[in-house]
């Protein structure tokens, strides 16, 4: 077994083991294994939270989801975002024949075998998320969605070589380049922190002989902050929310409401066609957002009626409404939440199963909805204009 991915760091009187794999190879694994069996340390440290070992132990949490709280507590989104990247990441463990994490599980087994201490050393997922999506702004988040929603179009695959590449060092380091340069601040929260974060973790795990299995992308900077005293405190601290686009959400409702009462008072003609303008432009992009994504006929007419509502107040949005009209209407079974790590392999799969299609309804149609506001909003303003 290849050595070159092994790194060796003594460091206050402790013997630290960093193994850096591919998260979807089988030769890592089986290095994985090797290791621990080979240095018998006293603690193993893997590259997950509390959430995601849970999630790895229980491979039958899909069965246990309930879609209502997720559509009620608006995280369909945020849930459909994280299937979208697991999908790219399973098919390639498909294709390979072995399960996704594969060496995060051989770890944790590993570690129970030999009788070490495990340590979840990453950082809380939800916690890196928020701090992605702070980081990013506006721009970045349109960038980052787009080249989710592609990965899920690219189904092209590879060889178990290249991907054994992808824990080269120097190819590493290429890509790591290419990744700033195209979301140079999804950089900071997503590696850098975690490599503060792990690092540390890995320092404070208990014994003389410490192994961490990480992704191959920490392994370069764990070398070098691991030297150093990092606060674990501070860097799991939620970004304090900004004031601004709350005010803004408000404001532009307002804004829009006052011209056309204005234009009602001024011209109760014009008034009348940016009403029937925002009406119509609202629900209809609202309503092809739900069509898109295959909703049942309600679900459709409940996102045309809503929206243009729903885009008049920030607590309110289209597609949580059409999402729960169709979870009513095409209640998800047993099977679809069975099938659902299969389903999100393919495009077709996503559109297929029940609980997928839910999750795009609400983000389709919230999509529609947006860009049925903005070209509502410049009607109403072309009107307000040509009023005066």
């Amino acid at each position: 077994m290849s050595a070159e991915n092994i790194t060796k760091i003594f460091i206050d009187g402790k013997e630290i083991i960093l193994i850096g794999t591919a998260h979807v190879s089988k030769q890592s694994a089986e290095q994985v294994k090797e290791v621990i069996e080979t240095e018998k340390p006293d603690s193993v440290c893997v590259e997950l939270d509390e959430q995601r070992y849970q999630s790895i132990m229980d491979r039958d949490k899909w069965k246990k989801m309930d879609i209502f709280k997720v559509v009620k507590e608006k995280k369909a989104t945020f849930l459909l975002i994280n299937l979208v990247i697991s999908s790219f990441q399973k098919r390639l463990a498909k294709q390979f024949g072995i399960k996704p994490g594969q060496e995060m599980i051989q770890g944790i087994e590993s570690a129970k075998e030999i009788g070490a201490n495990l340590v979840l050393a990453d950082r809380n997922i939800q916690i890196t998320f928020s701090r992605i999506w702070h980081a990013i702004g506006l721009w970045g988040k349109v960038k980052l969605l787009m080249q989710i929603i592609f990965s899920v179009f690219n189904d092209e695959d590879i060889t178990e070589e290249e991907l054994e590449k992808m824990k080269s060092q120097d190819i590493l380091n290429s890509m790591l380049q290419d990744f700033t340069k195209y979301f140079p601040k999804l950089k900071v929260p997503l590696i850098d922190e975690r490599d503060q974060y792990l690092a540390q973790k890995i320092k404070e795990a208990s014994g003389d002989k410490v192994v961490a299995v990480l992704g191959a992308a920490h392994v370069p900077g764990i070398k070098e902050e691991i030297k150093k005293d990092h606060d674990l405190s501070t860097l799991s601290q939620t970004p304090a929310k900004s004031k601004a686009p709350k005010i803004i959400a408000w404001a532009i409702p307002l804004l829009i409401i006052g011209m056309i009462g204005y234009t009602f008072y001024a011209n109760p003609t014009a008034g009348a066609q940016q009403t029937m303008s925002w009406i119509l432009w609202n629900g209809s992009f609202a309503a092809i957002g739900a069509a898109l994504a295959f909703g049942h006929p309600l679900s459709i007419i409940t996102a045309f009626i809503v929206a243009p509502i729903s885009s008049l107040n920030p607590l309110m949005a289209a597609g949580w409404f059409s999402g729960i009209v169709q979870t009513y209407l095409r209640r998800p079974n047993v099977g679809d939440f069975e099938n659902l790590s299969e389903s999100v392999f393919s495009v077709k799969g996503f559109w297929s199963n029940k609980v997928t299609r839910i999750l795009l309804i609400v983000t389709l149609t919230n999509l529609g909805s947006a860009l049925g506001t903005v070209i509502a909003g410049a009607d109403v303003i072309r009107l307000f204009l040509e009023s005066r």
